[in-house]
């Protein structure tokens, strides 16, 4: 019988499902479930109002999403459900929410609802900053020896953060929480009844590290004397290995996906590594970029560096028998889709609506045949503020260069191009710790749609950039990992290694240098090098000046 696997992509907007053949990886349907909530950032459901820079998501969208896809990718591809022998599910992170000793979200709960700590936090709000700094300044007086595996910068996107923020803000609802748990994790939880934390989630997004464990009571208390326990309370549970089985689907959830019970489920992990099964990297030096709405860097080393900046390192938390880095750029496709929303002309979207395109396409196309240079502009990309290497997300974007004649391509390509400086300086970032650099792949959304961006990417890092044929990569990476929770006597594999080397597309498209390029993006690569210091390193804080007095204006 026919072997398949699931892999399900729990994404910012929406959920993306895959139905694989375990065999050689065909695709065999594919579904997709808009979240009916999105992002909620200026309102909770019920209408009460956000303060700036919350971003929530809604858990039943979640739920929803499951009871959709599985049984949309079952009708669509005609497989019995008995050939299903694996699940893999991954989220954004850290997507942090607090539950009940159940697992039941305290947003469901009419008593807590009105309350915003008490939703799903997603990856874009950094609002913890305050905390964020605390927790990196305590941790470096002390000199805890965790904190070199994060760049020696704790981020606000994180758990720990977000955890004393909700003490901070509501300590009824931080005590009324049984658990803090990351989506990813609380995903895997719904599918088995089984609470677990993935060794993923637990060490890139909560501290945790495989010889040492989390950080210790004295660290927590010293933040915050209810902060103690939080670790041996509020994050109990084991932490299950990468590339294992989490539990089996219960039995009420299968009846609702429309599966047999007892299927193995993977470990829940986040979704940018899970994407570097998808694409195929197995070696040090090759980066792995999952361009999105975010941007995601990964390489793979045998040894040890402190290299700042970071968001975390840990052995085993990409691919096994490798130490797994992380660097990120917290804001990429979110830069091109807040260009297109508010300021591309009523004339380009009439036109690209003519035409059958998206307006980021048709903004794409208007700017190809520029030179590099040739719009006068440059931009730093912190639009979200930035994640590595500066770890500051109190820093805002930079546009340069504006004229009267300035347009909306040559601002789009000005945007391309600082996503490209950010990860060039993400990359000699990487090279100056003793990490060198020699090839990047890439996926995600704008490897697959976007051309332009990625030759401008080769040719801003002089590096030769392969995009995997590979439809909806985090998804296709999860059910690559369900294929290891399945294990050989199932019908899977029992090595990643192997499963990658039977089920990834073979098929990829090549971005090389071009020369001429490569020249003209170091003389402007040069310039936001300037910026980047003069912004960001304290030189003129003018970015967080203008933030203090927007927020003081009631901004």
């Amino acid at each position: 019988m026919h072997k398949c696997v699931i892999g399900i992509d729990f994404g910012t907007l929406s959920a993306r499902a895959l139905l694989v053949s375990v065999s050689d990886g065909a695709v065999l349907a594919q579904s997709v479930f808009p979240y009916p909530h999105g992002v909620m950032e200026d309102a909770l459901p019920d209408g009460a109002p956000l303060k700036a820079g919350w971003a929530l998501h809604h858990p039943r969208d979640y739920l929803d999403a499951l009871a959709y896809t599985v049984p949309d990718l079952l009708q669509k591809s005609g497989v019995d459900p008995k050939q299903v022998i694996g699940i893999g599910t991954d989220a954004t992170g850290s997507t942090v929410m607090p539950v009940d000793r159940a697992g039941n979200p305290l947003c469901l709960d009419p008593a807590y609802a009105d309350r915003p700590h008490a939703w799903a936090r997603i990856w874009k709000q950094q609002t913890a900053q305050d905390q964020a700094d605390r927790v990196t300044a305590l941790a470096a007086a002390r000199g805890e020896p965790w904190l070199p595996n994060y760049g020696g910068i704790v981020s606000a996107t994180w758990m720990l953060p977000k955890a004393l923020e909700t003490l901070e803000e509501d300590p009824e609802l931080y005590r009324a929480a049984a658990y803090f748990v990351e989506m990813a994790d609380w995903l895997v939880w719904q599918l088995t009844g089984t609470f677990s934390r993935s060794a993923c989630t637990a060490a890139y997004k909560a501290l945790w590290q495989a010889k040492s464990s989390y950080p210790g009571r004295e660290f927590t208390g010293a933040l915050h004397p209810e902060l103690k326990d939080f670790y041996l309370d509020k994050l109990k549970g084991p932490v299950t290995p990468l590339f294992s089985r989490a539990g089996l689907l219960r039995e009420d959830m299968a009846v609702q996906l429309g599966l047999p019970a007892g299927i193995p489920v993977a470990p829940g992990i986040l979704d940018a590594h899970v994407s570097a099964s998808a694409a195929g990297l197995s070696r040090p030096g090759e980066l792995l970029s999952i361009l999105g709405t975010s941007g995601c860097h990964l390489l793979l080393s045998k040894q040890e560096a402190d290299i700042p900046g970071i968001c975390g390192a840990a052995v085993d938390g990409i691919l096994p028998g490798c130490l797994g880095y992380e660097a990120g750029q917290v804001c990429y496709g979110d830069h091109l889709d807040w260009l297109a929303r508010h300021f591309t002309p009523a004339t380009y979207l009439e036109e690209a609506k003519a035409a059958g395109i998206s307006a980021h396409e048709l903004l794409s196309r208007k700017a190809a045949p520029l030179q590099p240079g040739q719009t006068g502009l440059l931009a730093l990309d912190w639009w979200n503020g930035n994640r590595s290497i500066l770890v500051d997300s109190g820093l805002r974007g930079v546009l340069i260069g504006l004229g009267l004649d300035t347009r909306a391509e040559e601002i789009y390509r000005a945007l391309l191009e600082a996503l490209a400086f950010g990860a060039r300086m993400i990359v000699q970032n990487f090279e100056r710790g003793g990490l060198p650099v020699d090839a990047v792949r890439a996926t995600g959304g704008i490897s697959q749609k976007n051309p332009l961006a990625m030759q401008i990417y080769a040719d801003v890092l002089q590096l030769p950039v392969r995009v995997p044929k590979v439809q909806q990569g985090s998804a296709f990476g999860s059910a690559i990992l369900a294929s290891l929770a399945a294990g050989e006597e199932r019908g899977g594999y029992a090595d990643v290694y192997t499963a990658m080397e039977h089920m990834m597309p073979k098929e990829t498209v090549e971005y090389l240098p071009n020369p001429e390029n490569a020249a003209a993006y170091d003389a402007l690569y040069l310039e936001y090098e300037r910026l980047h210091d003069y912004f960001g390193r304290g030189e003129n804080p003018v970015l967080k000046r203008l933030a203090a007095i927007r927020a003081a204006a009631g901004g």
